[in-house]
């Protein structure tokens, strides 16, 4: 398992400060300070460091069993000192084609800002940038301000994930029409089990988001509010594009029951015609391989091509009758 990694951005208008904590105990100064503390705990999740910083920030042990337990549907919680949020993070992995999925929880307080992740936090680099060269409104604002940024940046980051997702489900759609196969089935399940894996959380986070912009929090000032709207209007396109994208994914499935069973039934319409030309055929061959004694056909010299005559034109006249009625 990987050593925690827990970096510190201490900043306001004039004052910024970025360094990287060995010891939790570090992060004492930060806990009350007039600034804004940005926390920052990535590549692995320990829980005993964990426990300290529960302590040192007097967190709930919910909050801590929360932030351990990553395989969570996101949710928030005001525990009126702070407001605990936890959203899912995507990543689509080319080599496996897969997505995957990283917990990201934040703390807000009135001073402070925990965030813990699974993995790498190369998400919140852009962030971390504005804050250097003082970009924005960003160093003007408060804790309630960076929150709305580091969850914009999560609920981004899926636009990048719907836009790999429907370029592929544009390349299946094409090979449902024009070449169903087994294969393309397999793949347009998997795309429905990753489609339905965002689906489930997308939901609740847009129960999250809303719930910071309607109710009243100590930690959230009534000026930002306006900014978790527009995080809520994100959140809202992104889960109508990928019920578009489901719906999509169902009618696809739809044409490739409907492309197997033309396909069956046009290979049926051409063994049915072969049977049924071949049943005149059968009967005439059956009547003369009966073991008679007298037929008194069998003694004429043209018999035999006169009865292969007769089968070609059999064949030739129901060939010509289907063509006509158009069953070819």
């Amino acid at each position: 398992m990987a050593t925690p990694t827990i970096t510190v951005i201490d900043y306001d208008e004039t004052h910024f400060e970025e360094r990287q904590i060995e010891r939790v105990e570090d992060l004492a100064p930060y806990r009350d300070a007039r600034t804004v503390s940005w926390i920052n705990v990535c590549d692995s999740l320990d829980a005993t460091m964990l426990n300290k910083i529960e302590g040192l920030f007097k967190l709930h042990p919910l909050t801590a069993e929360d932030i351990l337990n990553t395989n969570q549907r996101p949710k928030m919680e005001d525990m009126v000192e702070y407001v605990f949020v936890s959203v899912k993070l995507f990543s689509y992995d080319e080599q496996t084609d897969k997505v995957d999925t990283r917990q990201i929880s934040i703390v807000i307080g009135k001073t402070f800002v925990l965030s813990f992740e699974e993995g790498s936090d190369e998400i919140f680099e852009p962030i971390r940038e504005k804050l250097r060269k003082y970009k924005g409104r960003i160093r003007r604002m408060g804790t309630d301000y960076l929150a709305y940024r580091l969850l914009g940046a999560v609920v981004d980051s899926y636009f990048t994930i719907l836009e790999t997702l429907g370029e592929k489900l544009e390349s299946l759609e094409d090979k449902v029409v024009t070449a169903p196969d087994p294969g393309v089935l397999r793949a347009v399940h998997a795309l429905r089990i990753q489609m339905t894996l965002l689906y489930r959380s997308l939901w609740p986070l847009r129960e999250v988001i809303g719930a910071l912009t309607r109710e009243e929090l100590a930690v959230i000032r009534r000026g930002t509010v306006a900014y978790f709207r527009d995080v809520y209007d994100h959140t809202v396109q992104i889960i109508e594009t990928l019920e578009t994208d489901r719906d999509m994914i169902s009618a696809m499935l739809d044409i490739y029951v409907s492309g197997m069973s033309n396909r069956l039934n046009e290979i049926m319409k051409v063994l049915t015609i072969i049977s049924t030309i071949f049943i005149p055929m059968t009967f005439l061959a059956g009547v003369y391989g009966m073991n008679f004694k007298y037929f008194p056909e069998l003694k004429w010299p043209w018999a035999y091509g006169a009865f292969w005559l007769l089968m070609i034109v059999i064949a030739v006249f129901m060939l010509l009758y289907f063509r006509r009625r158009k069953w070819l």
